[in-house]
């Protein structure tokens, strides 16, 4: 196996079933080559998990926010994020962002949160990972209003088409692909993965979900990040450690409050 020095840039390592084998997927991805990892935060129940995990582990980082889709927990308030992001270990702020697809009726609270993380985010000076499903134009719309460009971050799980990937690119974002780009309906979005300039080039797992092929319905993990990078790289054309490298590099370009440790792949 080729010796690579990837990151996922987006994880959810604290949710069931990797958190009951955290040590054997910590492992696994290390011998795949992941050498660093973000776990992302969705609510602020689970927050404690997420920071305890980054404290524990050199290699893995946090986030802090509350996901678009989350209803049942307490709502963020913007002091109260900038609060729990002073935490070292916390790079960014999110998932945040817009979910019309899996919320439907009066979503003004889903865009007050989102304007919430964004001032949460310009307060801390920290970047901001963002969730867009079905509300492409609301999303900018908000990032626009709200001035996200000053701290910049990352539109995760990226789906959509490549006049939106600019338009967030314009605002300072890089654009993540996850394990989505190998399915056999993805065309368009390789189109998108194809054009985005290497230096705002991020890949992810989502785990434990949307797991790439070989696995398609298995659960996902950081070691399957592997797979995310080889598509990208054949679809760039260029070998895959050169595409590990440059989106490692992006990813500590971007999360700069991150730090890099010494790494032995597998």
């Amino acid at each position: 196996m080729t010796a690579l020095n990837l990151v996922d840039s987006h994880c959810h390592i604290n949710f069931e079933p990797l958190s009951t084998d955290l040590e054997a997927v910590l492992a696994r991805a290390r011998d795949s080559g992941i050498a660093y990892m973000l776990c992302v935060g969705v609510n602020l129940e689970d927050f404690p998990q997420v920071r305890e995990l980054a404290h524990s582990h050199e290699h893995i980082f946090a986030s802090v926010g509350v996901h678009p889709n989350e209803r049942d927990g307490r709502e963020p308030k913007p002091e109260e994020l900038v609060a729990l992001a002073q935490d070292p270990r916390v790079v960014a702020i999110g998932e945040t962002g817009l979910d019309y697809y899996r919320c439907d009726g009066e979503l003004g609270w889903q865009q007050e949160r989102f304007r919430c993380h964004i001032r949460a985010a310009k307060t801390c000076a920290k970047p901001l990972i963002i969730h867009m499903r079905d509300a492409g134009a609301d999303t900018l719309k908000i990032m626009r209003e709200e001035g996200a460009k000053e701290v910049g971050g990352v539109m995760h799980c990226f789906t959509a088409g490549w006049d939106l990937a600019r338009e967030a690119m314009a605002l300072n974002f890089h654009i993540s692909f996850s394990g989505i780009i190998t399915f056999k309906n993805a065309a368009a979005l390789r189109e998108v993965a194809r054009r985005v300039p290497a230096e705002r080039l991020l890949v992810e797992t989502d785990a434990p979900y949307l797991a790439p092929v070989p696995y398609r319905g298995k659960t996902n993990e950081p070691a399957f990040v592997r797979y995310v990078a080889q598509c990208l790289a054949e679809l760039r054309e260029c070998p895959v450690e050169t595409l590990a490298d440059q989106t490692t590099s992006n990813f500590f370009s971007l999360f700069s409050r991150a730090k890099r440790v010494d790494f032995v792949p597998g």
